[in-house]
């Protein structure tokens, strides 16, 4: 039974008008962010341009097909777009959903290790020479292998404290370092190293159309389940004993969240390598802006996980010269934020240690 001073406040129902106003918003500020980036980098293209020649890759309004800012806006710059759509979301809910899992606020898919256990599935790929199929699948299965470890050290028939859950992350995210450490050790430095190091750094700059359709699928999916099970979400946040007098299976419903969330974080990392803090950072933005309802907060963790990354990656490709790693600049806004957050619940983390 848990303490009354550990209960989570009771979720209050919203608004339905409220909360569908709230994700048209967010989405309304992905499109016109995505538009506005598409239009900037060294080839400078304006807005109403890249609308008009985005219309006419789905209608027939015989544009030209020849026109090189046309090839810069489709070819180069949509992929990479999408792509950031995609991982930033998909990194975005399954941040959100294993934080409700987990009843902590300083949970995320870096934090308890699934990103880096999801690496070394993905670099072991690199490494053997293996397809995207491979990679994928191998960094769904370490990411899934690096949750069962998590959950081996913490789990506990009286819960599992704020910061056991947090060193538990530490432990099982060192260890799969550690092996990925390994795994580039013996790579082969003129071939296969280089592409392993790139992708563990984070990019989007070798985006295509065929990394988009590798992603797809395992992002939407799981976040697919993740929506559908966002009422279930909601009552799972209430704890155990709750939930259960609701008649919610917490076990089985949490291992298919869990899941569902490993599934997400292995197709991001299969396409962008490790971006760091995005699923940490983005739902609390998200609960600032719209409370604690999973109904509401999952959806808008998705559309503003898109429109940072796809920030971050404008600021990535065009602030200098090169290609400035995605991780490097989540992680310098991810950190500061992790900060503040450590020291906001420093009384809680202690208290229930």
């Amino acid at each position: 039974m848990l303490r009354e001073a550990e209960r989570p406040p009771r979720l209050a129902a919203p608004g339905r008008v409220g909360g569908v106003v709230q994700i048209m918003v967010a989405a309304v500020a992905l499109v016109v962010v995505a538009v506005v980036a598409m239009s900037l980098g060294r080839f400078s293209v304006s807005a109403w341009h890249v609308l008009q020649i985005l219309v006419a890759e789905v209608l027939p309004t015989g544009g030209d097909s020849t026109d090189p800012e046309r090839t810069v806006v489709v070819l180069i710059r949509l992929p990479r777009i999408l792509l950031a759509v995609l991982v930033g979301g998909g990194l975005g809910i399954a941040g959100a959903a294993l934080q409700a899992t987990f009843r902590n606020p300083l949970v995320s898919p870096e934090i308890i290790g699934v990103s880096a256990g999801a690496s070394l599935g993905g670099a072991l790929a690199l490494f053997l020479g293996l397809g995207s199929f491979f990679l994928v699948g191998g960094a769904f299965a370490f990411g899934l292998a690096a949750l069962g470890l998590l959950f081996v050290l913490t789990m506990g028939r009286s819960g599992t404290p704020m910061l056991m859950v947090v060193l538990g992350g530490v432990v099982v995210g060192s260890f799969f370092s550690a092996l990925v450490g390994l795994v580039t050790y013996f790579a082969d430095p003129l071939t296969t190293l280089p592409a392993i190091v790139f992708w563990l750094l984070g990019s989007l700059a070798t985006a295509t159309f065929a990394k988009v359709a590798v992603a797809v699928a395992p992002i939407l999916v799981g976040a697919a389940v993740l929506l559908l099970l966002r009422w279930r979400i909601n009552v799972l946040s209430l704890g155990d004993e709750e939930a259960t007098s609701l008649g919610l299976r917490p076990g089985r419903m949490r291992w298919v969240i869990l899941l569902a969330s490993a599934l997400v974080v292995a197709g991001a990392v299969a396409v962008s390598g490790v971006v760091g803090w995005v699923g940490l950072v983005i739902p609390h933005l998200a609960r600032i802006w719209v409370g604690p309802d999973h109904r509401v907060l999952l959806p808008v963790s998705f559309l503003v996980g898109a429109v940072y990354l796809v920030l971050i990656d404008t600021v990535a490709r065009t602030a200098s010269g090169g290609e400035i790693p995605l991780g490097v600049l989540t992680a310098l806004i991810g950190a500061p934020v992790f900060f503040w957050l450590l020291r906001r619940n420093r009384d809680r983390i202690w208290d229930h240690a």
